[in-house]
């Protein structure tokens, strides 16, 4: 029978996992507490860092649906669970882990899918959301406004072909006889 804190980690560990957009399992080995301290600093309230012990977070990450974890679980691991914007928790991963070689990010899940540290760094290379919805947003904007001046063309081109002809007209009213005429008058003499 488990042990009643164990029990309580394993839950706790499955709760994170099943709350989380995504879980990146990192290796720590080396690195000092003032320096995991400045790391759970630069993920911010996106993700939380927890250290977590192999045997336990299998049995968690196993009863909360994902078995894509349990061949990395070895050494010292740590996971970042990401509450916000995956992206941005990656970024700040591989920039702490560029600056702290120390620190290795092994895999990962997002959304149920189980990342490689190659697709984590992939992900970090992202924009964040807020750039690629405001890309999107302009490119729609431009999109509209191309759509509403091709639908205005042809009534542009009606009004100005319209004042073209009512100016011939009152052109050719107004003091010269209209060729029509001059030639209903030489077929009359």
């Amino acid at each position: 029978m488990a042990r009643p804190d164990k029990a309580a980690a394993v839950a706790e560990l499955a709760d994170m996992f099943r709350d989380s957009n995504a879980a990146v399992l990192t290796e720590y080995r080396g690195l000092t507490v003032a320096k995991l301290k400045e790391l759970r600093r630069s993920l911010g309230e996106n993700a939380q860092y927890a250290v977590v012990k192999n045997t336990l977070t299998k049995v968690a990450a196993n009863e909360a649906g994902i078995s894509e974890l349990d061949e990395l679980l070895e050494g010292p691991s740590a996971i970042a669970f990401v509450s916000g914007d995956p992206v941005e928790a990656a970024k700040s991963l591989r920039d702490f882990s560029k600056a702290n070689p120390l620190l290795v990010i092994k895999g990962g899940v997002l959304e149920g899918k189980a990342l490689s540290a190659d697709e984590i760094k992939k992900l970090a290379d992202l924009e964040s959301r807020e750039v690629l919805l405001a890309k999107l947003a302009g490119a729609m904007k431009g999109s509209m406004a191309k759509a509403a001046a091709t639908f205005q063309a042809p009534l542009t081109q009606f009004a100005r072909t319209a004042d073209a002809l009512r100016a011939k007209v009152e052109q050719g009213g107004a003091g010269e006889p209209a060729p029509a005429a001059e030639a209903a008058e030489a077929a009359a003499e």
